[in-house]
C-alpha cells in the first residue's frame, strides 16, 4: 500500500475501539502547543525547572506513547462432563520476524498527571492501552497453542491471544535532579481470542474473553527536549483464573493468564509553559542552534472512510468489489521518533497503530481508491514499527540551505550539493516517485495510481515497507538517485500465504534507479523525473499459467508456474508551480505485462495528471482543492490471464470477456481546521474497475481527518 511520509467510518467505530478515539485526541492535543513553541525557541534546550529548584518540574498532564514486548505463561485446564480433566500451559512469547512484522511485542498509548510535592516526592495516575503486533500466521501475537487429547472429541488445538489490553494505574516516586524514579500499581484488562479446534471434524470456535486483574511495576524516565521525557518502565500483570465453554464439544476451558513487559515509552508534557520566566532558560525569537536538536519527535493521526453504492454486476470473482456495494474505514496513529548519532547522521524509529480495511480486503480495483488501506486488514488495532533506518548526509559545497524540523527530518542545514545515503526499513516512494501535488493518502489524493505511478511495482510487504538501501546525490538542478531493496517472499497474486512477508533470504530483490531534473518556467519552480525499476525473483509468466490450466484442466493458477525471472518498468514524473497558489502534475508508465507484478498492484500501462488548487484567492490559504484523471491498461496476455480465471494482486473477477481501460477521476477538498489539522471530502469515479466493461462503474466517496504534530 502507498504510504509516503517523507513527505480507515462506520458510525459505531469508536464505540467498538475507544482507544482509538483516545489515541487521536492525544496525538492532537499537543498541536497547539507545538505550533506556540516556533514562534519562541531557547538557545539551549527548553527543559523546564522548578523555581528555585535544581531540578525538572514533573508536575501537570502528559500524553505520549510506547513500544515493548511481552512475555508470560498460561495453565490451563479443560473439562467435559463425564471425563477426566486435561490440562497442561503454554508461554505467551512470540519470537519477533523482523520480515513480517510479527511476534510478542506491542505498541500504546497513555496519559496521566504527576504532582510533585515540595521534597520532590511524585504521585500521579496514567491510564495506558496497549495493542499488539499483527498476527501471525498461526492467528497469535501475544499468546500461545498446545496441542491436546480430549477423552471423548480426540484430537484437538486450543490457543489464547491477546487484542488489546491496558490499565489504570498510580504512581508514586522520588525525582533527583532531572530523573525520576517511581513504582506504579493498579488494575489491569485483556480483551483475548480464544480457539479450540477439534482436528477430526476441522470444527473452530473462537469466542471472545475479558480478563481483569492487577498490574505492578517500576520504571526510571527523565527529560530527552522541549516537553519531551523519555522512560523505561517494567510492568507485571496478573489477570487471575477464568475461562470459556466451547459449546460444539460441551467443553469448558479455564486458565490463568500472566503477562511481563518491559516498555520504552516517550511523553509530552503539558502546562510547562506557564511556569515563570525566572524558571526558565533564556529565550529568543532566533532559531534554535542546529546542533542542539538531537531529539526530535512528531505524530500523526489519520481516520479514512469509504462507501461506494451498489455497482453494475452481472458476475463476481474472489477478488472483485462487491456488487451491492460497501463502507469501510482505516484508522492509524504514528510516532516519528529521531535522534542524532553523529554529523549529519540520524536513525528514525516510527511505530504505528493500524485498524481497518480496504474495500474487498483492498481488492477489486487495479487503481485501488483508498491509499490509507494496505494488503491487510484488522478489526482490532494492531502494532507495527514500520521504519526504522538511518540516514547519512554528506556536504559537497554550494549555497548553505536551511532544513526545517519535520517528519522524519531534522531541523539544520545543508549544501546545496550534497549526498543522502539511507539504510534500513523504509517505504521507496519515500525516496523515489515522489511529488508535490500527489504523493500522500492522508493529505492529498487517495488512489494508489494518482499519489504514483500505478507501473512502479515497488518492493514492500503488505503495507508497503521494505528493507534497503539508497544512495541521492545533488549536485546543482540535478539529483541521481539509486537504490536495491528486498522483495517480498513470493508476488501477492493467486493464492499467496506469503505474498504479504518480505523475503528472508534477500534472494529476491529489486533494484530501482531516478534522476531529477529541477527547473524554473515562468520564474515557477518545476521537476521531472524519470524512475526506472527491475525486479528479479520467483514469479510467474501469464502465458505459462493459461498453457499450464489448458494441459491439465486444472485452474489457472500462477503459482505453480512462478521460476527466477525479472520485471523492469519505468515512468515519467513531472510537477510545475504554475502561480503560487496553482500547481500542475503528470505521471506516465510502462512495466512488462508478461511476468505477474509483485508487490504493488495489477497495472502494466498508466498516465495520470491532474492539478491542486490553494484557497488563497477565497481567503483560505490553507485549504485545497485539487482533480486528477489517470487511466489505467494491461496488457493482452494478461488480460487472458485474467478471462481464464486467474488471479492478481488486487483484482480477479473469474472472467474477462470485454477488458477495457480502467479510467478513474479524483476530486478532493481539504479544509483546513487549524494549522495542523483538516477534514477532507473526496470523490472517485471508477470506471472499468479491473478492467471489466461489464462491471461498474463505481462511485466511491470518502472522509478523511488527519491530524500532525
Amino acid at each position: 500500500m502507498p504510504r509516503n511520509f517523507f513527505r480507515r467510518f462506520d458510525r459505531s467505530l469508536f464505540a467498538r475501539q475507544p482507544c482509538l478515539l483516545i489515541g487521536a485526541l492525544i496525538v492532537i492535543a499537543p498541536a497547539k502547543s507545538a505550533a506556540a513553541d516556533d514562534i519562541m525557541v531557547t538557545k539551549t534546550p527548553a527543559i523546564p525547572y522548578a523555581a528555585g529548584s535544581s531540578g525538572y518540574n514533573w508536575s501537570g498532564l502528559y500524553a505520549g506513547g510506547h513500544l515493548g514486548y511481552a512475555w508470560g505463561s498460561s495453565n490451563w485446564t479443560a473439562t467435559t462432563p463425564g471425563a477426566p480433566k486435561v490440562s497442561g500451559s503454554f508461554s505467551l512469547a512470540q519470537p519477533i520476524d523482523t520480515f513480517n512484522e510479527t511476534g510478542s511485542f506491542f505498541t500504546g498509548l497513555q496519559a496521566g498527571y504527576n504532582y510533585m510535592l515540595p521534597n520532590r516526592v511524585l504521585i500521579g495516575g496514567e491510564v495506558d492501552a496497549s495493542f499488539p503486533s499483527f498476527q501471525n500466521l498461526a492467528g497469535l501475537s501475544i499468546g500461545g497453542a498446545t496441542n491436546l487429547t480430549s477423552p471423548t472429541l480426540g484430537a484437538e488445538t486450543f490457543s489464547e491471544t491477546v487484542l488489546a489490553s491496558g490499565t489504570v494505574r498510580s504512581r508514586i516516586g522520588y525525582a533527583p535532579g532531572g530523573w525520576l524514579l517511581y513504582a506504579t500499581g493498579g488494575f489491569a484488562w485483556t480483551y483475548d481470542q480464544l480457539t479450540l479446534t477439534q482436528l477430526s471434524t476441522g470444527t473452530t470456535e473462537s469466542p471472545f474473553l475479558w480478563r481483569l486483574g492487577w498490574a505492578a511495576g517500576a520504571g526510571v524516565e527523565a527529560p530527552v527536549a522541549s516537553h519531551w521525557t523519555a522512560r523505561l518502565e517494567y510492568l507485571f500483570t496478573d489477570y487471575g483464573r477464568s475461562g470459556t465453554t466451547f459449546f460444539a464439544g460441551a467443553q469448558r476451558f479455564n486458565s490463568d493468564f500472566s503477562v511481563q513487559e518491559i516498555r520504552a515509552g516517550v511523553n509530552y508534557q503539558f502546562g510547562n509553559d506557564a511556569l515563570p520566566a525566572s524558571a526558565l532558560p533564556m529565550v529568543t525569537k532566533a532559531p534554535a542552534a542546529p546542533d542542539l536538536d538531537n531529539v526530535n519527535f512528531h505524530g500523526q493521526t489519520t481516520f479514512v472512510w469509504q462507501g461506494y453504492p451498489a455497482i453494475r454486476s452481472p458476475f463476481e470473482g474472489a477478488n472483485s468489489l462487491p456488487r451491492g456495494g460497501q463502507g469501510r474505514q482505516t484508522t492509524d496513529v504514528t510516532l516519528f521518533a529521531g535522534v542524532r548519532l553523529w554529523r549529519g547522521a540520524e536513525l528514525w524509529v516510527d511505530p504505528e497503530i493500524d485498524q481497518g480495511f480496504g474495500f474487498a480486503n483492498t481488492h477489486g480495483a487495479a487503481g485501488f481508491p483508498s491509499g490509507a488501506s494496505f494488503k491487510l486488514g484488522s478489526d482490532y488495532p494492531y502494532a507495527r514499527v514500520q521504519r526504522y533506518f538511518i540516514r547519512q548526509t554528506v556536504d559537497l559545497g554550494g549555497e548553505t540551505q536551511k532544513v526545517e524540523a519535520d517528519i522524519n527530518q531534522f531541523a539544520g542545514s545543508q549544501t546545496a550539493n550534497h549526498l543522502v545515503l539511507t539504510v534500513g526499513k523504509f517505504s521507496i516512494v519515500d525516496i523515489f516517485d515522489t511529488n508535490k501535488y500527489a504523493n500522500n493518502a492522508k493529505t492529498d489524493f487517495l488512489n494508489w495510481s494518482i499519489i504514483n505511478a500505478g507501473t512502479f511495482d515497488y518492493a514492500g510487504d503488505g503495507w508497503g515497507f521494505t528493507y534497503g538501501a539508497a544512495a541521492e546525490w545533488y549536485q546543482g538542478r540535478w539529483t541521481v538517485r539509486g537504490g536495491i531493496f528486498d522483495l517480498s517472499a513470493t508476488p501477492p497474486g493467486g493464492i499467496s500465504p506469503f505474498g504479504s512477508d518480505l523475503d528472508p533470504t534477500f534472494k529476491q530483490f529489486q533494484l530501482v534507479g531516478e534522476i531529477e531534473e529541477r527547473h524554473e518556467l515562468w520564474g515557477q519552480p518545476g521537476k521531472f523525473k524519470i524512475t526506472g525499476f527491475v525486479s528479479r525473483g520467483g514469479a510467474g509468466h501469464f502465458q505459462d499459467a493459461i498453457n499450464l490450466a489448458a494441459i491439465t484442466g486444472g485452474p489457472t493458477d500462477i503459482n505453480a508456474v512462478r521460476a527466477y525471472t525479472s520485471r523492469p518498468g519505468v515512468s515519467v514524473n513531472l510537477e510545475q508551480q504554475v502561480t503560487d497558489t496553482l500547481g500542475v502534475f503528470a505521471r506516465a508508465g510502462w512495466s512488462d505485462g508478461n511476468v505477474e507484478p509483485w508487490d504493488f498492484t495489477d497495472i502494466d500501462r498508466t498516465v495520470s495528471g491532474g492539478v491542486s488548487i490553494a484557497g488563497k484567492q477565497w481567503g483560505r490559504p490553507d485549504d485545497t482543492i485539487g482533480i486528477a484523471g489517470v487511466a489505467n491498461g494491461i496488457s493482452g496476455v494478461h488480460q487472458a490471464f485474467l478471462n481464464a480465471g486467474g488471479l492478481g494482486v488486487l483484482i480477479g473477477d473469474g472472467q474477462l470477456p470485454n477488458p477495457g481501460l480502467e479510467e478513474i477521476i479524483e476530486a478532493y477538498y481539504s479544509y483546513a481546521l487549524t494549522a495542523s489539522m483538516r477534514v477532507s471530502v473526496d470523490y472517485q469515479l471508477i470506471v472499468n474497475p479491473a478492467y471489466n466493461a461489464d462491471r461498474g462503474p463505481a462511485n466511491v466517496f470518502s472522509g478523511r481527518f488527519h491530524a500532525q504534530f
